[in-house]
């Protein structure tokens, strides 16, 4: 019997749990709730908010309110100095630094002791537990994971506190024996020079038997272009011939996945999406045949969902399919009816699966377009599939009224492959938008309220450059797509230029 064999009859027990996804989502959703309020009931939050008069959700709703960063920030900042039983019982010892991508201020989020287990932990070893269910021949443990993660400093000066990417958080706390099977060196791992501990990771990596690979996407496709650079293999496989699955998060995957499929040329290898933030893991990609993710709905998150064309929130029961909503989270780390920023979309109810489709202050509605992510990337797929393009990065924002008195959107595009013809691969977006968003083809007729959109080619490693001056390459930040705004974009071509 194989090491993986072996390992894998421990993730049985859970793949018989996970069933209880297809028909129980209501009330196992139920339970976490219930688990949240009782649990912190006597924290000053809980007192604040009357949890003990709480016997359920419609009493949950009327006595929390929904938050924004902003309202739970000086509750946080005094958990980042010591103070005990605020929004979550005991000390909170580690906050996850979020990018900040609306804007240029950090978000600190806590993570608990019991969420650092109950949602992030297990959401690794879940993931693991459907990639064995859909892949029984696996070899996954014979060899080892390579794990990109961020970097942490000292939180305030705290003893034993820490704040920094939740990667990093992860890494820090991982269970030393599960060290055995990963590269880098932990060491390596929470440098935070990334074009440093890129090439550390390179080379540390280079000669093991690497099966799996987890990260987000551009920012192992940095470290694995170094890998081949540095071996002057032409593919992936040559290097790693049993690397078998990338478990990726954090941006979507459709714009890389033509250079991953390149790079990794094995009629083996996976691809599995994970949905996991500083806030919490929430969702996994367990049918490969579907892009589409399982919300997880038995970790320490309650959720709810805000209707994106108005509306109150709603309980994971009162979702529909297609529609777009805002996700709102009460977590076992203290966050209570929490809007995340992200938008989503169901594909199912029963079990409750759903699509990435943006984020609540990443789309463009400057004409009353509402462009979003999922837009953006299903627009940008097609363009890509038709010219054989591929895109590195982009982001795009409106063009309120030029010298002609004319509007638009720019798209600001780094490809790694380009296009033969700039014009036919803007044509090839600009028809597809229209396709897919019944808004935006509203707007662009007869070029009446919205012109043709302008593309505006990006130099090599421009967004790189970007993140670097920030002090934000590598790890969990990422670049915005869109945004209403100009201020990004306009950074950007200043560099550009």
């Amino acid at each position: 019997m194989s090491l993986t064999q072996f390992i894998g009859k421990l993730f049985v027990p859970r793949q018989h749990i996970l069933e209880r996804y297809q028909n129980e989502g209501e009330i196992l959703q139920r339970a976490v709730l219930d688990h949240l309020v009782q649990t912190a009931k006597d924290t000053e939050y809980g007192r604040n908010h009357a949890f003990t008069a709480v016997k359920g959700y419609d009493d949950f709703i009327s006595h929390v309110p929904v938050n924004t960063y902003e309202e739970l920030k000086g509750d946080i900042d005094r958990m980042r100095q010591g103070e005990t039983d605020i929004l979550w019982p005991g000390r909170v010892k580690w906050y996850a630094k979020s990018s900040g991508t609306t804007n240029d201020k950090s978000k600190f989020i806590p993570v608990s002791a019991e969420g650092l287990k109950k949602i992030h932990y297990a959401g690794g070893w879940d993931t693991v537990a459907f990639y064995f269910r859909n892949n029984p021949k696996s070899k996954l443990f014979d060899g080892k994971g390579l794990i990109l993660g961020g970097s942490h400093a000292p939180n305030y000066n705290m003893k034993d506190s820490l704040v920094g990417d939740l990667s990093a958080i992860l890494i820090e706390n991982i269970n030393p024996i599960a060290n055995l099977a990963r590269v880098p060196k932990k060491q390596t791992a929470l440098l935070s020079d990334f074009e440093v501990k890129r090439e550390r990771i390179a080379r540390e990596a280079i000669n093991k038997n690497v099966t799996n690979i987890s990260g987000v996407p551009s920012w192992m496709l940095s470290v694995l272009t170094r890998i081949m650079e540095i071996t002057g293999k032409k593919h992936l496989e040559e290097v790693w011939p049993n690397l078998e699955v990338f478990f990726h998060g954090g941006v979507a995957f459709t714009p890389y996945r033509k250079q991953y499929e390149e790079l990794i040329t094995s009629p083996g290898m996976h691809y599995m999406e994970t949905y996991n933030a500083s806030e919490g893991f929430f969702g996994i990609q367990d049918d490969p045949t579907d892009k589409s993710m399982s919300l997880m709905i038995d970790y320490g998150v309650f959720y709810e969902f805000i209707p994106m064309d108005g509306g109150d929130p709603v309980p994971l029961w009162g979702v529909e399919k297609g529609k777009n909503y805002a996700m709102v989270i009460s977590t076992s780390c203290g966050l209570w009816r929490y809007e995340i920023g992200d938008t989503i979309q169901f594909t199912s109810t029963n079990p409750y699966k759903f699509i990435i489709s943006g984020r609540t202050k990443h789309f463009i509605n400057a004409f009353g377009e509402e462009l979003i992510v999922d837009n953006a990337e299903q627009g940008l797929a097609y363009a890509c599939e038709q010219t054989g393009a591929e895109v590195l990065e982009y982001t795009a924002a409106p063009v309120f009224m030029d010298a002609n008195a004319k509007c638009r959107h720019q798209w600001l595009i780094e490809f790694s492959k380009h296009p033969q013809d700039l014009q036919q691969f803007s044509d090839l977006l600009d028809k597809r938008l229209q396709e897919i968003n019944s808004d935006y083809e509203a707007k662009r007729y007869k070029d009446i309220t919205l012109q043709h959109l302008e593309i505006v080619e990006a130099k090599p490693n421009l967004f790189n450059d970007w993140l670097k001056l920030r002090g934000k390459l590598g790890g969990q930040h990422k670049v915005p797509r869109l945004s209403n705004s100009r201020d990004t974009i306009e950074q950007l071509l200043k560099l550009n230029a």
